[in-house]
């Protein structure tokens, strides 16, 4: 792969490709244990941001269009390549939701889209504080402490804070400056994912995703907070495997 994408699990005859987007702050670190987890499920693909780690001092994207840009630009999409799904969590859900809407426009849709941890684009919600651009960095230290998805002896060194802080308020102001454009449904399945204890997500605004497809519609309420993929992999890896279409079935004449 280039400079996008990532695979720690390579497989060698993949049914499907599991194109996946961490959210706000994260890089392909994030879905380690998750690649792990469905490895002989799908070939997991890892998106991985400017800004961080081995991209470190390359400027931030701007926007979800960039990312899906310059990501679908760097898959191959040829005939004879493996079924294409996507997931993302939180901010990179809002990215997979656009990566979907883009594949679709061009006539090769996604297999399944797994959107999780975020409510859905088109739900209108209170303000949710300050925008990112009006934190201090002390504040959005704190935001993080909220979400739990830092250790605490990294929000606690100034100097690691440095260099994380950085891509998360880029990431932050991407989420902040989203615009929902109301268009078609997709028709790809769309397989929702959040936790019941989210600070950032209800299950219903969670369930509201189902007016983006008119193909299958599925939501999964699992215990814990705005980070709760890692404690239920087991679960997550069997969920993938059952939302995806059988390959044989799709190339049979």
């Amino acid at each position: 792969m280039g400079d996008w994408i990532r695979c720690y699990h390579p497989a060698s005859e993949a049914g499907v490709r599991l194109l996946c987007f961490p959210h706000a702050g994260g890089s392909v670190s994030a879905y380690h244990a998750m690649s792990a987890a469905v490895t002989g499920v799908v070939e997991p693909l890892i998106v991985q941001y400017p800004g961080r780690q081995d991209r470190f001092g390359e400027p931030f994207a701007a926007g979800p269009d960039e990312i899906v840009d310059a990501v679908l630009d760097e898959l191959p999409q040829g005939p004879g390549d493996a079924p294409l799904a996507l997931f993302g969590h939180s901010m990179g859900a809002l990215v997979a939701f656009e990566a979907a809407r883009r594949l679709e426009a061009e006539g090769r849709p996604p297999v399944a889209l797994f959107l999780s941890g975020r409510a859905a684009p088109a739900v209108a919600r209170p303000a949710a504080g300050r925008a990112v651009r009006d934190m201090t960095d002390a504040e959005l230290v704190e935001e993080m402490r909220k979400l739990s998805g830092t250790a605490d002896e990294l929000l606690d060194s100034p100097e690691l804070v440095s260099l994380f802080l950085p891509p998360m308020r880029a990431d932050y102001q991407i989420v902040d400056d989203y615009v929902y454009r109301p268009g078609k449904a997709l028709s790809c399945p769309v397989v929702v994912l959040t936790g019941d204890s989210d600070p950032r997500v209800t299950p219903d605004e969670a369930r509201a995703w189902e007016s983006e497809t008119r193909g299958a519609f599925s939501c999964h309420v699992l215990a814990g907070g705005h980070f709760f993929l890692d404690a239920h992999l087991p679960y997550v890896a069997s969920v993938i495997a059952s939302s995806l279409p059988d390959r044989k079935a799709m190339t049979t004449p």
